[in-house]
């Protein structure tokens, strides 16, 4: 099985440290954050991966080159400009002709790809996607009414959970068709698309191993949360 790793994006949220760096080579610990996506997924078992690049991507390739000091086999698919993520993907589509995961670039997962992977194949999905419980409080004291305006009870500042998208598919390869070629184009969009068409798509709920690196604060917040996980390493 392949994976397909998302790294072309321009990280303009990060800027300026990724004027000249590009975000999945910024430092998590000692190793940039796509050197920890890759250790993740040798670990699950997937050696053979694809990185889709495009922006600053000589850096890239020539940290990491074929692969094959990192334990796996490395394939670059090349954009020429910002394509957004199923754009991205799209780009892949060479490399591809079985079931593979495909992973965002600037996020951090610890845990089991295996066991999503046998979900997948168990249930024979088009997609599955990995779904993170999300807590937080809200700010505000939420009232609560009937239809006629009556006041029915009063939550002060009340937890809410949500499943939110983690950024890690298992994927059949007939979603690329879903995909329009060099062009920008959302993941969102090929998952609805999917849907439309009565495609499975599945989830695999996690409550845990989860970093999203979007922006300065969250890239700052995962590395505090990992000096204090796994130290320095």
């Amino acid at each position: 099985m392949k994976a397909v790793i998302l790294a072309g994006g321009l990280g303009t949220r990060l800027r300026p440290l990724t004027l000249k760096t590009p975000k999945p080579m910024l430092p998590l610990g000692k190793k940039p954050i796509l050197e920890h996506l890759i250790e993740w997924n040798r670990k699950n078992g997937v050696k053979s991966i694809v990185l889709c690049v495009s922006h600053l991507r000589k850096t890239i390739e020539g940290y990491f080159e074929d692969g094959k000091k990192f334990g796996v086999n490395i394939e670059y698919a090349v954009s020429k400009k910002p394509l957004a993520t199923a754009g991205q993907l799209k780009t892949a589509e060479e490399f591809i002709d079985d079931t593979f995961v495909c992973v965002y670039g600037d996020s951090i997962f610890d845990f089991s790809l295996r066991n999503m992977i046998k979900q997948h194949k168990a249930k024979k999905s088009f997609t599955t996607m990995s779904l993170y419980e999300y807590k937080t409080n809200l700010e505000y004291g939420v009232i609560n009414t009937s239809k006629t305006g009556k006041v029915t009870s009063w939550e002060e500042k009340p937890e809410i959970k949500a499943n939110i998208n983690m950024g890690c598919y298992v994927m059949e390869p007939d979603v690329l068709k879903y995909i329009p070629k060099n062009k920008p184009y959302g993941m969102d969009d090929v998952i609805k698309k999917a849907i439309s068409k009565k495609e499975l798509v599945s989830s695999f709920i996690t409550k845990k191993g989860f970093m999203d690196i979007g922006n300065k604060e969250s890239y700052e917040q995962a590395n505090q949360d990992y000096a204090k996980k796994f130290g320095k390493k």
